[in-house]
């Protein structure tokens, strides 16, 4: 990933980002440390698409665990005792 000093948009403006983002996303550098991450916008919506997917999976996944029976109903405390951690 890229990086630029947070000082460097201090003193240049979002103008500093121009080259460094044609690359990438960007960490922007605070005090020695990553603090930030510029991305343009069409790669937030790809990780946007991409999380909302991965979600829409799991559901899936979850719904069909449920139609398969591998999923059971019961309290925390039957859950603690089928394991084993009862005491």
């Amino acid at each position: 990933m890229n990086t630029m000093p947070a000082q460097e948009i201090k003193r240049r403006g979002l103008a500093a980002l121009d080259d460094v983002i044609a690359r990438g996303d960007v960490h922007l550098i605070r005090n020695n440390r990553p603090e930030y991450v510029v991305l343009t916008e069409a790669r937030y919506q790809e990780l946007v698409a991409e999380a909302e997917e991965a979600y829409v999976a799991r559901v899936k996944a979850s719904l069909e665990d449920m139609k398969a029976g591998r999923v059971r109903r019961g309290s925390a405390a039957d859950l603690i005792k089928e394991l084993g951690l009862d005491g």
